[in-house]
């Protein structure tokens, strides 16, 4: 318990809980966005649009980050998020201009958050993990915002509380980025292999996060449950990690969640477990990433969320029966930990 309050508490750690806020709050926007295009003609078109142009453009977005500190991307990221609703709301103006404003701003925000939870985390890996669960909350608190009589107008003042919680973790800004810090990947494998290799784990999730079964999950309490456990899942991946050991952590979480998702279809509690299991890789995967491109912490995010889009675009034109499913979550899982055990280096490097 010492080692897990020590995590929780650590320095700079207040830098992840804002963004939790932000990234809560920017997914509420988002899905209450999609959520209200259902009765849309494009309605079948728009997850596939938005996962393209919230996702692909953060690789070049963090990029510019990277080049260019000095660039306010969550500011930007504000900016666009209120022009997207206010065109939705109150505008005569075609709903992909809005999709794509309100894309964009997901991007520059997840963009900022991930800059500034990396290079204030001294190579943990909490703070970014604490910042990403916050979206799993704010997709089902959009969702569920979208089925009440409150308009798209309360999305603006929404989006503005984000301000004092910028300027907050802007506070903790260094001019040392401590992305130097990470260093968990094996010294002994080509660094474009890793990358390749954390890319095609990130994708492997993507895919599982669509394929899941959950046939129990029929209603609200019950989805609520779902994202919830996901939303854990992502900060314990990080959390548990600082304070036992990445490579341990990586090779546990992957294999633990393989028997909770394949017996778990028609039993919530036993399919919750494996969902959290499954969601810790996700803070792994980011470290591995930024191990090898130190300088460039905004890219490494954004080569994950390029694979999160490789993952899910193919459930969007290819059904598969439920048979092969649970055997390529099988196959797919311990291939995932075979392929982090390897490339991740062992306890005496551990965080």
């Amino acid at each position: 318990m010492s080692r897990l309050k020590d995590t929780l508490t650590s320095e700079n750690i207040q830098c992840g809980y804002a963004y939790f806020y932000i990234h809560f709050i920017v997914e509420i926007v988002c899905f209450y966005y999609l959520s209200k295009l259902s009765n849309s003609s494009i309605v079948w078109l728009v997850p596939f649009l938005y996962d393209a142009f919230a996702f692909v453009p953060q690789s070049l977005i963090g990029y510019i980050s990277d080049k260019y500190p000095k660039i306010k991307m969550s500011f930007i990221g504000v900016i666009l998020l209120l022009l997207g609703i206010s065109f939705f709301s109150f505008m005569n103006i075609t709903k992909f201009v809005s999709l794509f404003l309100i894309c964009f701003g997901n991007a520059f925000l997840h963009i900022s958050g991930a800059e500034n939870t990396l290079k204030n985390s001294h190579g943990k890996l909490s703070h970014s993990a604490i910042f990403v669960s916050g979206g799993s909350f704010g997709v089902i608190t959009g969702r569920l915002l979208a089925k009440t009589f409150l308009s798209a107008w309360i999305m603006i003042p929404l989006i503005l509380t984000m301000i004092p919680f910028i300027l907050y973790a802007d506070t903790f800004n260094n001019k040392k980025s401590d992305c130097n810090k990470f260093n968990y990947v094996n010294g002994h494998i080509n660094a474009s292999l890793v990358i390749i290799i954390a890319v095609m784990v990130v994708i492997i999730r993507g895919y599982m996060g669509y394929g899941i079964p959950t046939s129990w999950n029929k209603t609200v309490i019950e989805n609520i449950l779902l994202f919830s456990f996901m939303g854990i899942g992502k900060a314990l991946g990080g959390i548990l990690s600082d304070s036992f050991g990445i490579r341990k952590i990586a090779i546990l979480s992957t294999l633990f969640a393989i028997p909770f998702l394949i017996f778990g279809d028609n039993i919530m509690i036993v399919s919750l477990i494996g969902v959290m299991f499954f969601s810790m890789t996700m803070s792994i995967t980011l470290a591995i990433l930024v191990s090898v491109l130190k300088k460039t912490p905004g890219l490494a995010f954004g080569l994950t969320t390029i694979g999160l889009f490789l993952g899910t675009a193919p459930i969007f034109f290819i059904k598969i029966s439920s048979t092969l499913n649970i055997i390529m979550i099988i196959t797919m899982s311990i291939l995932c930990s075979f392929l982090l055990g390897t490339i991740l280096r062992g306890s005496d490097s551990d965080a």
